[in-house]
């Protein structure tokens, strides 16, 4: 009985694996660093992966909250995260720096930068900055943009102080005038509506004339060398799970507060509309949902140089690739 057994076990594998085929490769492990805390604009990410769609990429995702795009491009340009979400004209200053790293998708293809204020404050627009506080982070896309802002609207870039606070209290700091300006991005605009009404000033870098790219997806430069191929699978899916929560937020809002506690749904939700906007453009919706226009990333690369400085020149060009992404999948042109 047991040498009829051995022979039977051995016979028994083969077919089971003539009929399954050759067993599963390994999934590619991932990780994925955000620009910040997660929040709606993130929801897209937790869906994909609520639904198994990487999984079922062979990709096993690690989803990192992160501290700012400063960190979040230096991350993954020095290869301690294989993907990450930065703002492009930070990311540009990194590869200005050395980092090594490539955007594939782009998420806001309009600024999502701005400033807020309070009108009591005898603020009325930005060239009355100079001598008043702003509050941001350390890490903040803003504050590393600042000069850039500061030439276009013709005030000296060190006529402001800033104050280091958290995201989350930006509102709080201005309520208790303990800043006097905070920047954060346009999705949260509807929040601080509600706070302060009609004593709220608001000014969006994009209204004056600073329409820069924002948040992108990037990859580290060695690992697309290497896994073109897992790029690829992570790009698509990537990109159809913005498209999915283009056509219904729902979902996606129960993946993304299922994984991130502490969100207002409602709060989520205002915040994905402001999104929409920001993610829709000519390029986005006529080329590929997350695609870039060559001409927008070459400006945005003279911009920085000319108002920021670069520590070492490069190729624009060498910035990004449309190629990961599929031209059959757009972003709506309606709201």
């Amino acid at each position: 009985m047991r040498t009829r057994l051995s022979v039977v076990l051995p016979a028994l594998s083969a077919a089971l694996l003539l009929a399954t085929g050759t067993p599963a490769a390994a999934a590619e492990s991932i990780n994925l660093m955000l620009n910040w805390t997660p929040t709606a604009d993130h929801a897209p990410l937790y869906y994909a992966k609520a639904q198994g769609w990487y999984k079922d990429a062979g990709i096993d995702l690690t989803i990192e909250a992160g501290k700012g795009s400063a960190l979040s491009a230096q991350r993954v340009g020095s290869g301690g995260a294989k993907f990450g979400i930065s703002d492009f004209p930070t990311a540009l200053q990194a590869v200005g720096k050395g980092a090594e790293l490539k955007a594939v998708m782009v998420i806001y293809a309009n600024s999502p930068q701005g400033f807020y204020w309070l009108k009591s404050s005898g603020i009325k627009g930005p060239k009355d900055f100079s001598g008043h506080k702003i509050g941001n982070p350390p890490g903040d896309a803003s504050r590393l943009m600042w000069p850039a802002f500061a030439k276009k609207i013709g005030i000296d870039p060190a006529s402001v102080s800033f104050v280091n606070i958290s995201p989350q209290a930006k509102v709080g700091a201005l309520k208790s005038k303990a800043v006097d300006i905070i920047s954060d991005f346009y999705n949260e605009h509807d929040l601080k509506v509600r706070e302060f009404g009609d004593n709220l000033g608001f000014i969006a870098w994009r209204n004056a004339g600073l329409n820069m790219y924002g948040n992108s997806l990037f990859v580290n430069s060695a690992y697309l060398a290497s896994n073109p191929e897992a790029v690829k699978k992570f790009t698509a899916v990537t990109q159809r799970a913005y498209q999915a929560c283009v056509k219904d937020f729902e979902p996606c809002l129960a993946a993304l507060t299922a994984n991130v506690s502490g969100l207002s749904p409602d709060n989520q939700r205002d915040q994905w509309n402001r999104i929409k906007d920001l993610m829709r453009d000519e390029t986005t919706t006529t080329v590929a949902l997350g695609a870039f226009d060559g001409k927008r990333v070459q400006a945005d690369y003279d911009l920085v140089k000319s108002l920021i400085g670069l520590d070492k020149d490069f190729d624009a060009a060498t910035m990004f690739t449309n190629d990961y992404l599929d031209k059959n999948v757009r972003m709506q042109a309606d709201k």
